[in-house]
This record gives structure tokens, sequence and C-alpha cells, in this order.
């Protein structure tokens, strides 16, 4: 494993960046965002996980950023794939979505089906447009997909629209990587994750309380509950998010860290700075 320091940069530096790398077979790039939005290169191929970059959630409810957006949605030109975990603003963010959908016209979108409906109304045509498959592999070029039911608090599922909440299994170039999206630990969880050789993990940990439920903030695993997940699902890097974008709703990822090295001194883990690039080449 292999990470590059972070600089202070501009957007189209960044952008260059991730379309000049490229990764061999047992290798992956990461790039982290802020808050759960990241993205993922193997090979040729680029996928962004929940882009919240526009300030649509600023303009509609008031919620400032604790810093500026690393790159604005016009930025992104280089998605083969968007992957949406739920329809919270700060994952389904329609003010990128919008940008992506409109000057990308190759790039292909998975989400719960609930989120289809104001997708379309974005511009995501529905040829573009697929549903986020639980516990099934989906085959793309260049990777397959699985969706993993979440819970943010508590499970959702329709009927006729399946799970509300869900995360990505992502196996690209041969590393296998899960983002948790929203959720906290519940039963199976642990479970459906130890069925896979995960090689990156990525988990919440600003956790959830009864103050912030009042003001209708919906919470996560915390950091203790994170990474008790990791050491029980044996990932190989575990990367911790959700803690940073809005002070109210965050935490100092340095306790997650703390708690691993007192609880799980051998259990490997990755702080990531804004828009880091982190090149993981998995063991033979």
């Amino acid at each position: 494993m292999r990470a590059q320091n972070a600089r202070s940069r501009g957007p189209e530096q960044l952008i260059d960046e991730i379309n000049r790398t490229s990764t061999a077979d047992g290798m992956a790039a990461v790039w982290f965002l802020g808050q759960e939005s990241v993205v993922l290169k193997g090979g040729e191929v680029v996928i962004y996980i929940d882009p919240y970059m526009s300030a649509d959630l600023e303009r509609k409810a008031g919620f400032q950023r604790a810093f500026p957006a690393p790159l604005q949605p016009e930025h992104i030109t280089n998605a083969n794939m968007v992957l949406i975990t739920h329809e919270h603003d700060d994952h389904m963010d329609l003010g990128t979505i919008a940008v992506i959908a409109k000057q990308n016209p190759a790039t292909a979108f998975v989400a719960p089906a609930c989120c289809h409906e104001a997708m379309r109304g974005a511009g995501v045509s529905p040829e573009r447009l697929f549903a986020a498959v639980c516990d099934e592999w989906q085959q793309f070029d260049g990777f397959r997909l699985m969706a993993i039911p979440a819970a943010h608090e508590t499970l959702d599922e329709h009927e006729e629209f399946g799970h509300r909440f869900v995360g990505y299994l992502v196996d690209i170039q041969g590393v296998m990587i899960y983002h948790a999206g929203d959720t906290v630990v519940y039963p199976g969880l642990v479970e459906r994750l130890q069925a896979h050789s995960i090689d990156i993990g990525m988990v919440p940990i600003n956790g959830g309380d009864a103050f912030r439920r009042k003001d209708g903030i919906v919470g996560n695993m915390g950091f203790r509950e994170a990474a008790e997940l990791a050491a029980a699902s044996a990932f190989d890097l575990t990367i911790p998010m959700h803690y940073d974008i809005f002070p109210w709703n965050g935490e100092k990822p340095g306790y997650f860290v703390d708690y691993c090295y007192e609880n799980h001194p051998y259990m490997k883990t990755k702080v990531m700075a804004r828009t880091e690039r982190l090149l993981y080449v998995k063991a033979e």
C-alpha cells in the first residue's frame, strides 16, 4: 500500500491526477473528497460514490460546509459510473448528478430504486439508470458490483422498490472494496461481509444521538462500532468516513484510530486527507 502526500491543489489538477492514474491487476486507487464522497479507479474505470459537490443543500437548508467542495460538478467529466447509496441530499446530490448526466452522456448510474424518480427528474435517462441489487453481483465493463443492505438506524425495505439504504461491494482489478453508505451494524451485516474477502472497507464513524434525531439527523455507527465491524469482518484496510463536512454531525477520526490502536493493534487503518490519492496493492 502506498499513499501520496496530499497538497492543496485545484480541481483541474485533481481531475488530471485521476485521469493519469492507471492500475494493474491487484491494484486500485482511492480518492477521498469528504463526507462519503469517494472516487475509485481500477485500470481505466472511474467510479464516483455519493459525489456531493454542489451547493444545493446549503441553499435549501442552510447547511454550510466546514470546507469548500474540492470539485465543482462541472469538473466531473471522467465518470464511467456513479453509485448512490440513498436519497439524502449529502449523498444523492441532485445538483451534482444533473451536471454529470448532462455533460457525460456515457456515464451510468446505480442507485436504490426509490431514488430513480428524482434522478430521472435531474436528467438521468432511464437507459443509463440501474437499480442497486442487494446480495447479487451485477457485471459492468471492468468491474462487478453488489449492493449490501444498509440500516440508516433501521433497515427500510419496500415491497416494490427494495432497500432504501445500501452500501456497495465493488470488485475491481481483483481488489474488493466495501463502501458502507450510511448504516449502523444490524443483525446479519457481519455475516454478509465475512462471506467476501474485503481488501478496503470504508465505514461511517459519526454516530448518532437523541439530540441529533430530534433535529431530524439520522445516525450511523460510531467510531467504536465501526472499528469492531472492521475487525469482525476482517477488512485488510479500514478507512473512516462521514466525519468532516458538518461539524455538528461529525466526529474526530483520531478517536477511531486510537480505539483501533488500543483494541486491535494489528488492524490497518488510514485517515485520508481531502483529495488524497491512495494506491492499494493487494497482498499476494
